[in-house]
Formats: C-alpha cells, sequence, structure tokens
C-alpha cells in the first residue's frame, strides 16, 4: 500500500502544441488543492460548500475542468457529468440545477446570441417589456446597485435564468478573453455574479480571478493567493516596469506552479527566469 504525497505527479496535463510540440505538464495534488483553496478564497462571504454542485462538461485532461473538480473534491460540492452531447447540456443542467456554472466564452457567446436573438425578435407589448427590463437591470448594474430587480427577475429574467436549470448563482469564465459586453448582459440575465480568470495550464489554471460584486469587465482580477506575480521588463518592445502602468512579461511563482515539464529538461528549463514561470503574456 502506497500512501500518496502532496507532491506526487497525478497527471500529466499536454498543453495545446500551438507554438511547438504539446509538453506534458506535470500536475500534483499539491497544485490542485493549492488552486482549489486559493479559488475559493476569492469566493469572499459566498464560497462553495456541500450545498453546491456543478455540471462537469469541460474536457477532462483540460487544467480548468481539473481545477473545478479539485474544487468540488476539497469543499465535498456535488458534481454531474453531463450526457456526452453539448448541443443537449441544457437538457442535462435542467436536471442536474448546478448553482456554479464554469464555462468558456465560446458557450457563453452562443448563450449572448441566443438570449439576444429571442429579445429582439420580440415586438409590441411584449418586446418593451424586455427591453425596458433588460434596460433597467443594466443601469443598476452599472450604477452598482446590484444584479436583482423585484419585478423584473419574476416576469421576465426567470425564464432565461431557467435556461441554465434556474439555481446558478455563479459562474466562472476562463481559457480565453471575453467581451464586457457579453458579461454585463449574461450577469443581469441570470441575476448572478460572473467571474473572469486567467492562468495556464502551468499554473494549475486558477492564478487570477475578478472579485465578486466587481462592476468593471475587461479585467481579471488580482493574483490569487497560491501565487506571487511579477512583470519582466522587454526593453525590445519598450514594455517596462518603468512605465505608468508598469507593463512586462507576466511571471508566476508558487505553491501551485508546476515542476517542470515530463521528460523535457530543456524545455522546462527554458520556461523559468529565476525560479519564476515565464507566461509567455504581457501585462
Amino acid at each position: 500500500m502506497y500512501d500518496a504525497k502532496k507532491e506526487d505527479v497525478y497527471m500529466f496535463s499536454y498543453t495545446s502544441g500551438t507554438t511547438g510540440d504539446p509538453k506534458g505538464v506535470m500536475l500534483s495534488h499539491q497544485m490542485i488543492i493549492g488552486a482549489a483553496f486559493a479559488v475559493n478564497s476569492r469566493m469572499g462571504d459566498k464560497p462553495m460548500t456541500e450545498e453546491d454542485c456543478y455540471v462537469s462538461y469541460l474536457p477532462a485532461a483540460h487544467s480548468f475542468e481539473q481545477a473545478v473538480f479539485g474544487l468540488a473534491g476539497v469543499y465535498g460540492m456535488k458534481c454531474g457529468f453531463f450526457g456526452g452531447n453539448v448541443l443537449k447540456l441544457t437538457e442535462d443542467m435542467a436536471i442536474l440545477q448546478p448553482t456554479l456554472f464554469p464555462s468558456v466564452p465560446r458557450l457563453f457567446n452562443r448563450i449572448y446570441g441566443k438570449i439576444k436573438d429571442g429579445i429582439n425578435s420580440a415586438t409590441g407589448i411584449k418586446g418593451w417589456l424586455v427591453n425596458s427590463a433588460v434596460n433597467t437591470k443594466m443601469n443598476n448594474l452599472k450604477a452598482g446597485n446590484g444584479l436583482t430587480h423585484g419585478l423584473y427577475d419574476k416576469i421576465v429574467f426567470n425564464k432565461m435564468k431557467n435556461l441554465l436549470g434556474g439555481r446558478v448563482r455563479m459562474m466562472i469564465t476562463g481559457s480565453a478573453p471575453i467581451s464586457g459586453e457579453v458579461l454585463d448582459f449574461l450577469k443581469i440575465c441570470f441575476s448572478c455574479d460572473i467571474c473572469e480568470g486567467y492562468g495556464m495550464t502551468e499554473t494549475c489554471a486558477g492564478s487570477c480571478i475578478t472579485f465578486p460584486g466587481d462592476p468593471e469587465t475587461g479585467i481579471v482580477g488580482g493574483p490569487l493567493n497560491n501565487v506571487k506575480l511579477r512583470l519582466k521588463d522587454l526593453p525590445e518592445m519598450n514594455y517596462l516596469s518603468s512605465n505608468d502602468p508598469p507593463k512586462g512579461e507576466i511571471c508566476f511563482w508558487g505553491p501551485s506552479i508546476m515542476k517542470g515539464y515530463f521528460r523535457n529538461a530543456e524545455k522546462t528549463k527554458e520556461a523559468f527566469h529565476d525560479d519564476w514561470l515565464l507566461s509567455g503574456d504581457v501585462g
């Protein structure tokens, strides 16, 4: 019998290979647990608990899904697996009624388009009512007056909320940028926060996430408490820490940062500078 240790690798998560051959990121138990703790800590006074659940449909090999699954394992959140056809995801969600919905911009954009088409096709009194509801809640959001409305939620937005099962109280988007217009619109439609995150396979996905309730879009929030960030000067591109605001290549350090690539010492060495992981992204 072997007792697993926190530093043991339990999974090789291969990067996409967009700029070269795929590399196997070695994910350890400590990395996943650290990411789960850090993400849930960002939820403030509404953390995920045993009362919550989510639907697992993102690729299991993706670090985003692994981070959310780790969140479920650490905090006892229930996990329901979708039926295998993403086109029937809304049917699965109607049965499961999840409270957390992690997704990617591609799907959020599809949901946005579907709801927008429905609103644009509404005419007469119905069209007036729906547009009035959207404008009122959008103005309230911009003014910092929250995501709910006593009247419009009951007669307009609950029908939209039921597309995701009716109980979603938090959404998370990651893996690619998403339009602020889409985020604001979906927030008022589903009457819940959508936190935008940023990270890498090499950082166990969760590295930066917006704070729940933050009305600003187009940002990815501050670093979570499982990582430290710094900016590395790139003089050839005029990205300098002395700029106002400071600019440079984003570098990560912390317990959720990979130890290296599987059997690839050369690429592992290239990925680090003074023990800091080089993201290849400018911030």
